[in-house]
């Protein structure tokens, strides 16, 4: 009897043996009812074949839970559109002059891209079409068919150019994957541009999955003329960057190479100025702790989840904070509580340099123009340190723009993070000594704290006459800034 059973044992053990290597598929395959297009951009058609994939898509449309994001709240159950300028009212004297200083909110999310630009202030899209960069997938084909027609084109034009049922459409299957195998792909032409300015070839999968998502979420600028008008679609400031290491101090000196960088007068000061847009990429790959140990933006911000027998990533994009952890404790033991605090502390020191640097850099904009009231009045002062000002001024508000545009508050790279901001500060101390003397070389002299007047740029802004939002405020999380200047 012992024997029968030893040797049903072992049948049983061969038979599935045999099945699992001869009757197993080689890879597991989803089902497919039906093909994909090549040049098809309508999500529904891609849903047809991939239904659980497009009805996570689809859920980006909806708001997420309330209270759950400390900073960078976006689009939550509570419905509220934070104002940038309100949460850090320096930024209404640093960017006026342009559209960000007018109205600058939080983003909803992906479903939204198109439709936020479409109800934002004119201003922020007076570009035109180029303003479509990262928002439609129809940008690549539309630039290559139809060049500055279609990118020079007033913004409301360049959307009427676009197929009609997909015009508030933002970024859509087809940016990500090709029809054929739904392999990673990228569908945005200053990428690709990039990617060759800092010699990167032959991606691995696990790279695609950053690169999907840093076509999007990556810094450009829109080239100008010198009447400041668009010269071309966005290029990215990589210029002596490599991969992995495309640096502040690298992107600054792409950026003040010459004036097709210029996009903007600042109104304070009189500078032509470049910007900086949404670096996630930059600063993620600059060496930060998730980077050097291969985890890519899918891995955090698209896990993977179960739908019925299927397993796919998530497509309803978010922070990991708003979906409680899911993705960090694939890799993490400890519990979401203990997660939150550390985002949350890493955040608040992010927060507080901002803060910091901001307030910092404003208080040096006001100082020019006091200098440039004093010059038109007939008063020389030193050209030499007016220059040598002017250069560090500059390095400090684009190391500030740099991360407070960021979309993490640091956590993406919290070194690096810390280490800009405090060069930021520094270069904006410097800025305020130099500034200082050389109005006491002229016989000016000006109080210690300086008045920012920053109501003056944060009431009535834009068509809307949009009004500061006290309640939307982020306060400096260690009580310290009142110490160095007026905030208000």
């Amino acid at each position: 009897m012992m024997k029968i059973k030893i040797f049903i044992r072992f049948f049983i053990l061969g038979f599935f043996i045999y099945m699992m290597f001869n009757c197993a598929p080689e890879k597991p395959e989803p089902v497919r009812v039906c093909s994909i297009a090549d040049n098809e951009f309508d999500p529904e058609e891609w849903g047809k074949v991939y239904p659980h994939n497009y009805e996570s898509w689809l859920k980006t449309k909806e708001p997420k839970p309330t209270g759950r994001s400390k900073f960078r709240k976006g689009w939550d159950t509570d419905e509220v559109i934070y104002d940038r300028l309100s949460e850090y009212p320096f930024s209404a004297l640093l960017y006026n002059g342009w559209g960000f200083g007018i109205e600058y909110n939080e983003p909803r999310g992906h479903y939204y891209a198109i439709i936020d630009q479409i109800e934002i202030d004119p201003s922020r899209t007076s570009p035109g079409g180029v303003c479509l960069a990262c928002k439609t997938p129809y940008h690549k084909s539309f630039t290559e068919k139809h060049g500055m027609t279609y990118l020079t084109a007033k913004f409301n034009n360049a959307l009427e150019m676009l197929p009609e049922k997909n015009r508030e459409l933002g970024p859509a299957c087809i940016d990500c994957h090709k029809p054929a195998d739904m392999t990673l792909t990228t569908n945005r032409l200053h990428i690709e541009k990039g990617l060759k300015m800092i010699g990167k070839n032959n991606l691995s999968r696990q790279e695609l999955r950053v690169i999907a998502c840093a076509q999007c979420h990556m810094t450009y600028y829109v080239p100008r003329d010198e009447n400041g008008k668009v010269a071309g679609d966005v290029r990215p400031p990589w210029e002596g960057s490599s991969w992995g290491n495309i640096s502040i101090e690298n992107i600054i000196n792409d950026l003040l190479s010459d004036f097709q960088r210029e996009e903007w007068t600042q109104k304070t000061t009189g500078f032509r100025m470049p910007y900086i847009r949404h670096p996630e990429f930059e600063l993620f790959s600059k060496s930060s702790v998730h980077w050097n140990a291969r985890v890519a933006c899918a891995d955090c911000h698209m896990p993977y989840t179960r739908v019925g027998s299927y397993k796919i990533s998530d497509h309803n994009v978010t922070s990991p904070i708003k979906a409680n952890f899911k993705a960090c404790i694939q890799c993490h033991t400890e519990s979401a509580d203990w997660l939150e605090k550390q985002v949350f502390a890493i955040q608040d020191r992010i927060a507080s340099l901002i803060i910091r640097a901001g307030y910092a850099t404003a208080t040096d904009a006001i100082l020019f123009e006091i200098v440039h009231n004093e010059q038109k009045k007939g008063l020389n002062l030193s050209q030499a340190l007016y220059e040598k000002s002017k250069y560090f001024y500059k390095n400090a508000f684009l190391r500030l723009v740099f991360i407070s545009s960021e979309n993490s508050t640091g956590f993406h790279n919290p070194s690096e993070a810390g280490r800009i901001l405090g060069d930021a500060i520094a270069f904006a101390g410097k800025t305020e000594s130099l500034l200082r003397q050389m109005l006491a070389q002229g016989g000016i002299q000006v109080p210690e704290k300086i008045n920012l007047n920053l109501l003056k740029y944060l009431n009535h802004r834009g068509i809307k006459k949009l009004k500061f939002k006290k309640d939307q405020q982020v306060k400096d999380p260690y009580n310290l800034q009142e110490n160095f200047s007026n905030t208000l």
